[in-house]
């Protein structure tokens, strides 16, 4: 996509303007949200204290700042369009899922947006990514060689892609910090696999977005002031997808995915055996202990394996156990395709 990557101050400095935006709004939602009521309990606290939700939908403005900065000074600056279609497709896509998400936090907790409209509502959301990649017909997946799909690939898979990607980064959650700061581990190696290969679309909106998820990581990390809610969930799995499919890395995005088909394999197995799966753990004093007998969520082996390791289970240990998880999935990603 380019040979030189002259954009990387400009995107930095988009990111500190999406960094400071989020740092400061996210303050302020805090608590416009505590007073309106617009809070959730959290769970894996023996007092099940309440806090801010919906924080994500500010993620996203914030974000959406930081690349509309960018075009703007590059565009002025370079006297020429930096991918104008790509970065609207982005700005589309975070704004339109977003949306969806806070339909799901403002309802309330398993009373949000039925199933088969997120299924239905992912086609219009996905369709500036299909415009965009309107003459693109090969599919390279891992483990195959490029596959030829003709006009099913931009009207078929980018939509499957963006809705399968939504719900399964709503998988993982539930802990303090665990979302945003697996959407940072998972854009940070999305960066450096951009720019070992000159993908600037991928380097560049990986950085700035980057910028408001470590602000929101401030206020989420734990104990929690604030809640990314489905807002975040939906927007991140979505962008990511988009990220993915534009920048044209699907097997290295899909590899990067790997804890998520695990979560949901692990899931399948809860509902053959008659559970509808929670991640929260079951508080006992200052730690956890796994919900259920069986393992149905990343989140309960890790629970396990922490108890086998330390002899107990926190919240933090958890989180942080899975970003191991994550980040050793990351280098071999790296290993895989560079």
């Amino acid at each position: 996509m380019g040979e030189n990557l002259i954009g990387i101050p400009l995107a930095i400095i988009s990111s500190i303007v999406s960094f400071i935006s989020a740092l400061f709004i996210i303050r302020s939602w805090i608590s416009v949200a505590k007073r309106e009521r617009l809070v959730g309990k959290d769970i894996n606290k023996a007092d099940k204290r309440e806090v801010a939700e919906a924080g994500g939908i500010w993620v996203v403005i914030s974000s959406i700042f930081g690349l509309l900065l960018f075009e703007a000074v590059y565009v002025f600056t370079q006297n020429k369009y930096f991918y104008l279609l790509y970065f609207y497709s982005i700005i589309i896509l975070l704004v339109l899922s977003s949306f969806l998400g806070f339909m799901d936090d403002i309802l309330g907790w398993k009373k949000g947006v039925p199933q088969w409209i997120r299924i239905i509502a992912m086609v219009p959301i996905a369709l500036p990514l299909m415009i965009a990649k309107y003459n693109s017909y090969i599919l390279s997946i891992p483990f195959f060689n490029k596959i030829y799909l003709g006009i099913l690939y931009p009207l078929i898979i980018i939509p499957i892609g963006v809705l399968g990607a939504s719900n399964a980064y709503n998988m993982i959650a539930g802990y303090n910090g665990l979302e945003a700061g697996n959407a940072i581990i998972l854009l940070t190696f999305t960066m450096i696999f951009g720019l070992i290969k000159g993908i600037e679309i991928v380097v560049y909106v990986s950085i700035i977005l980057m910028g408001a998820l470590i602000a929101f990581l401030i206020y989420n990390w734990y104990p929690a002031k604030v809640f990314p809610g489905n807002t975040f969930t939906y927007a991140i799995g979505a962008l990511y997808a988009g990220l993915i499919i534009l920048g044209d890395i699907p097997k290295f995005g899909l590899t990067m995915f790997f804890l998520y088909y695990i979560e949901l394999i692990l899931f399948i197995r809860g509902l053959f055996h008659g559970v509808y799966k929670e991640n929260f753990g079951k508080v006992e004093g200052n730690s956890l202990i796994p919900p259920y007998e069986r393992s149905y969520s990343i989140t309960h082996l890790a629970i396990k394996a922490l108890i086998k390791i330390r002899g107990k289970a926190t919240e933090r240990g958890v989180v942080i156990f899975i970003f191991i998880l994550q980040i050793i999935v990351g280098i071999i990603s790296l290993f895989l395709y560079i």
